[in-house]
């Protein structure tokens, strides 16, 4: 949405219609370079975090994966070792 500049009367009176018309399309050009040229900034940031996520998830994936090895393993010499306990005491 480009800003429309409005500018007091007295600003035409001073510097005439075409001058000050003149500037107001400048003022509008200005502004939508600059959006444009934000929008653009905004897009690669967004790719950028995206795969930086993209990464995170891997990474979390992998840890998570490693973790639950882990955890498998210290159940399984839990469970044997109390099976194994009970099965002594009889």
């Amino acid at each position: 949405m480009p800003v429309t500049a409005r500018l007091s009367r007295q600003f035409y009176d001073r510097l005439g219609e075409q001058v000050t018309n003149e500037l107001v399309d400048w003022f509008n050009t200005v502004d939508a370079t600059h959006r444009a040229e934000l929008r653009e900034l905004n897009e690669l940031n967004l790719q950028r975090l995206d795969a930086k996520i993209d990464t995170l998830s891997a990474e979390i994936g992998q840890q998570l994966h490693a973790m639950k090895a882990e955890l498998l393993k210290w159940m399984f010499l839990f469970w044997a070792g109390t099976a194994l306990g009970g099965l002594l005491l009889r």
